[in-house]
């Protein structure tokens, strides 16, 4: 496999950190085969090893922090390395990563954030379209957004990643900052304004007190708007700066979201896992019967085992009217004792089946007696 050895990065006046990503096991190839999806899921996926390793780069990343005394700022030491890891996973085995395209949109900006620009990213029409390409093989990777903090979840994301057998291995957080845009750059010709209906929805204070009667077209993405606009010198568009670059439009005002903390988080999907790194994220799909006292059954052993939930939602089934599967996030790898432990007593807790589709069967925990389904996916925490 092929590593970074000896790579030094000056990290402060004077002086140089070198970082060994080589030293032992510590290469660039994912080194643990149980990361692989097991026995049950799709052949194809079965036989992918990964050559990115997301436990392994976070850990370097976190350490790169800890040693960085300036004069870059770490975010830029961070970018730094995540395009030397790029450049030898591409030597190594490149990587394919689908997104929701086409180019110039916030999807296409984290998975450069997550991969670097030595992958090969392939732009998907719809989020659908991303899970399809990753689970057939055409792609290693796929990165979706998952949810907004301004508008919340993603639901489409959400129903796709119960039905699935992939799993989740990274997470990104990407601070989101609106432009609008257009050909001419002038406000004054803005007669209809196309958009994401999120990015709409994230500027709607603004659009209502600077264009009250423009027309409000939403569309099935923010580059997608933006070429829209390229081709109508009436039209202006919401998106980010990369989708001004790409279509060659002029910025009309830049940091337009109502919220400036709005941040979107993405995750990154493919047929393994992540192993441990020290600060990990699990998610959990659960299901259980409509009965009094059901969530605190359910929450009871992750609050008895000391194991924090950053994250409850409920969504429909889609198997009856009126029942739900619930999306949880817990701090904690499920290789960790007490998340592992707490995991291990909802499973005994159980009162009933959950029908599980065969095709998604082996990205389940194990349950020995039925009481809640649970859909496990464990990933490095992002970082912005």
């Amino acid at each position: 496999s092929t590593a970074v050895s000896g790579v030094s990065v000056n990290l402060g006046a004077g002086s140089t950190d070198v970082v060994n990503l080589a030293a032992g096991a510590n290469t660039l190839s994912a080194t643990g085969v149980e990361s692989i999806v097991g026995s049950g899921g799709n052949d194809a996926l079965n036989s992918v090893i990964p050559a990115l390793d997301p436990a392994r780069e976070a850990q370097v990343q976190r350490r790169l922090a800890a040693a960085n005394k300036g004069p870059l700022p770490q975010k830029m030491v961070a970018r730094l390395y995540t395009e030397i890891m790029s450049a030898c996973r591409a030597l190594e085995d490149g990587i394919s990563v689908a997104f929701l395209g086409p180019q110039g949109t916030f999807s296409e900006e984290a998975a450069l954030r997550q991969f670097g620009g030595q992958a090969e990213l392939r732009p998907c029409a719809s989020i659908d379209d991303v899970f399809r390409q990753v689970e057939s093989g055409q792609c290693g990777y796929g990165v979706v957004p998952v949810e907004n903090t301004t508008e919340g979840s993603i639901g489409r994301t959400h129903d796709l990643l119960l039905a699935t057998p992939l799993k989740i291995c990274g997470e990104v957080l990407l601070p989101v900052h609106q432009c609008m845009m257009s050909k001419s750059g002038k406000a004054s010709a803005v007669k209809k304004i196309f958009s994401h209906s999120q990015s709409l929805a994230q500027c709607h204070e603004w659009l209502n007190q600077r264009f009250p009667s423009a027309k409000r077209t939403p569309v099935v993405s923010n580059a997608e708007a933006a070429r829209m606009a390229a081709k109508d010198a009436s039209a202006a568009a919401i998106a980010s700066k990369a989708a001004a670059a790409v279509y060659k439009l002029k910025v009309i005002a830049a940091n337009i979201e109502d919220e400036p903390q709005n941040t979107t988080r993405f995750v990154v999907i493919a047929a393994h896992g992540a192993g441990p790194s020290g600060r990990d994220k699990t998610s959990l799909v659960l299901s259980t019967r409509n009965v009094p006292g059901a969530i605190h059954a359910l929450l009871t052993p992750l609050a008895k085992h000391g194991v924090s939930m950053t994250r409850l939602e409920s969504r429909p089934a889609r198997t009856a009217r009126w029942e739900y599967v619930f999306y949880v996030d817990i701090d904690g790898h499920q290789q960790n004792a007490n998340v592992a432990q707490a995991l291990d007593e909802i499973g005994k807790n159980s009162v009933r089946p959950w029908t599980i589709p065969k095709k998604r069967a082996s990205n389940m925990a194990k349950v020995s007696q039925p009481l809640f389904g649970i859909n496990l996916s464990t990933r490095k925490i992002g970082a912005d």
